[in-house]
């Protein structure tokens, strides 16, 4: 298994809210641990919110007795969740402060998912399937009919939420199961790629440039030229162990 990431902080942010988290080794009883988060918030709350979220996750990880792995995720996920809300309750400087969260892990052939918020995990084979659902106010219009998948992509409150990690008292977490090839490609990343490059762009991409490190540079370099209007993050996986050189 080889892996990549990148985050960037776009062309009009000033900083940088996301945080990515790569293990390619055992945290705790899982075998391997790959997170992004988004965070949000006045100031530095954001910024706060994330790295503290994925922090938290860590911790609960590491001391979990639990075997199951998404429930290995979701639990610390919602421990994520409790410990954010308190500090955004109890400091005035984090106040509204949230973050979004998409977590995986990879036993032999399954890929195991958790997630809260519109970052996204894909995965890229023969096409490009996005397997976790965005928990925004413009997907669930999709998912009623209420408007079309292009009119989703292009719609002005594309970037409100309607789930995030720290918000509430309590979060649902969806949790997926997915069987995965060996020729596979692993993508997770925040909006700021996804709201700026089209799924067909991204399987281009990475079905183009075999190698991730330059697979996820040019992926953040066409967020970028397409505008790079929030921040940018991209976590590429491989099972191929030859993959990156």
């Amino acid at each position: 298994m080889k892996s990549y990431s990148l985050t960037d902080t776009g062309r009009v942010r000033s900083m940088n809210e996301d945080y990515v988290f790569v293990s390619e080794r055992p945290i705790g009883k899982l075998p391997n641990l790959f997170v992004v988060a988004d965070g949000m918030g006045g100031h530095n709350a954001g910024e706060r919110a994330s790295s503290y979220a994925v922090e938290v996750l860590l911790a609960n990880i590491r001391k979990s007795k639990e075997r199951n792995p998404v429930k290995v995720l979701r639990y610390a996920m919602e421990h994520a969740n409790d410990s954010v809300y308190q500090e955004a309750m109890t400091k005035e400087r984090c106040r509204g402060m949230g973050t979004t969260m998409v977590a995986a892990t990879i036993l032999k052939d399954t890929l195991y998912i958790t997630n809260v918020g519109d970052s996204r995990l894909y995965v890229i084979g023969n096409g490009i399937r996005q397997i976790t659902h965005d928990h925004s106010l413009v997907e669930e219009m999709v998912r009623m009919g209420k408007l079309t998948e292009e009119e989703g992509r292009n719609h002005p409150d594309k970037n409100i939420i309607t789930r995030a990690i720290g918000v509430k008292e309590t979060v649902a977490v969806d949790c997926f199961e997915e069987k995965i090839g060996i020729r596979d490609v692993i993508l997770l990343c925040s909006d700021g790629l996804t709201n700026m490059v089209s799924d067909e762009q991204i399987q281009q991409i990475i079905k183009t440039e075999k190698n991730l490190q330059k697979a996820a540079e040019l992926l953040v370099e066409t967020a970028n030229r397409n505008g790079g209007r929030d921040n940018i993050t991209v976590l590429l996986i491989s099972r191929k162990s030859n993959e990156v050189k």
